[in-house]
């Protein structure tokens, strides 16, 4: 009877261990690193709004939504705290998710799926939303209110904005496509008109990060939504 107790014993040990194991390598921290995109934050953050790109940590990398010219994924990869072109302000502790890291992937990937480049949009598409987007996804929780509040006030956000960056954006094509399988995806009958003078297209490029291709890493859609 000893035996038997100590055999079921040590065997419920062995599962505990496994479950635990198991949930160390799905269970991640969900983190928003804040940016600022002007020095004026300084003094618009201690009002509850200011000119900010966020990110967001999983599984120990950083995936924010940028615009450029295609029809093809916005979304990019860097190092957590390191979003080139911005200047790190905070983060916030969004929570936890139960997700393994390579099921993340897939979940990323359907992500860049609707968030393409060309959909960038300071008003109703930017970086900010992105993030929401994934926290509410993987948390439950929205990401806070002023990270984003400047966008909601619409209309006014041009005239707080310096012009310099109001042209920034992310002007390379994605690593993962060339100019050919852009090309066949775009429609015959658009003719190729730039933005970079309109007021859509400021707003459309405004909160894009204004780096080059080194530290940025666009994540590739998934192809079954395409």
């Amino acid at each position: 009877m000893g035996m038997k107790s100590n055999s079921i014993t040590t065997s419920q040990s062995c599962n505990n261990l496994k479950d635990k194991e198991k949930n160390s390598t799905t269970k991640t921290r969900v983190i928003l690193h804040v940016y600022d995109l002007t020095p004026l934050n300084s003094y618009f953050y201690w009002f509850g709004f200011g000119i900010y790109h966020s990110g967001i940590e999983v599984h120990g990398k950083e995936y924010g939504f940028g615009a450029h010219d295609f029809p093809a994924s916005g979304v990019f990869e860097v190092e957590p705290r390191k979003c080139p072109g911005f200047v790190y302000r905070c983060s916030v502790n969004l929570g936890h998710a139960n997700m393994h890291p390579s099921e993340f992937r897939i979940f990323i990937e359907n992500m860049a799926s609707d968030y393409h480049g060309d959909t960038y949009h300071l008003i109703s598409k930017n970086c900010n939303h992105f993030t929401d987007d994934i926290s509410c996804r993987l948390t439950g929780k929205r990401i806070p209110g002023w990270v984003n509040r400047l966008a909601k006030l619409g209309s006014i956000c041009r005239c707080l904005l310096p012009e310099t960056l109001q042209a920034s954006t992310v002007k390379q094509l994605p690593e993962y496509h060339s100019e050919d399988e852009v090309a066949d995806s775009l429609p015959t009958d658009t003719p190729n008109i730039s933005t970079n003078n309109s007021d859509d297209g400021q707003e459309r490029r405004l909160l894009s990060p204004k780096a080059g291709t080194d530290d940025v890493s666009f994540i590739k859609e998934s192809p079954s939504k395409k």
